[in-house]
């Protein structure tokens, strides 16, 4: 079996907490859109797995982050983080309708470098 190729998981989750990092407040952008900046295309899921794996302590903006629909993705162990991130974008201005955030116009559009 040959090796795989590509960066570590620790360099992978390093670029996409990089790109987290960089939404500002008021903003949201997609697993898909974090993983595509972070140069990891096609692994949305990748992006969830690396923010779940935040400490609970750390600074990266993880709620910032939602799914394609613009709704908050449930986590299967039921502690409420959906509450949290709920509460957390709404104290920054993001607003919901119909239980989904307006992709349209709270969605974050970086500027290229």
């Amino acid at each position: 079996m040959r090796p795989k190729v590509g960066a570590l998981p620790a360099d992978r989750y390093r670029r996409i907490y990089d790109v987290v990092a960089r939404i500002p407040k008021g903003r949201v952008a997609t697993y898909g859109q974090v993983a595509l900046l972070a140069g990891l295309p096609r692994q949305a899921r990748l992006v969830g797995y690396a923010l779940h794996a935040l400490p609970a302590d750390g600074a990266v903006p993880w709620h910032r982050v939602v799914n394609a629909k613009g709704q908050i993705s449930l986590r299967a162990n039921g502690l409420g983080h959906d509450e949290l991130q709920a509460h957390l974008l709404r104290r920054e201005g993001v607003r919901f309708v119909a239980g989904a955030i307006p992709l349209s116009r709270y969605r974050w559009a970086p500027r290229r470098r």
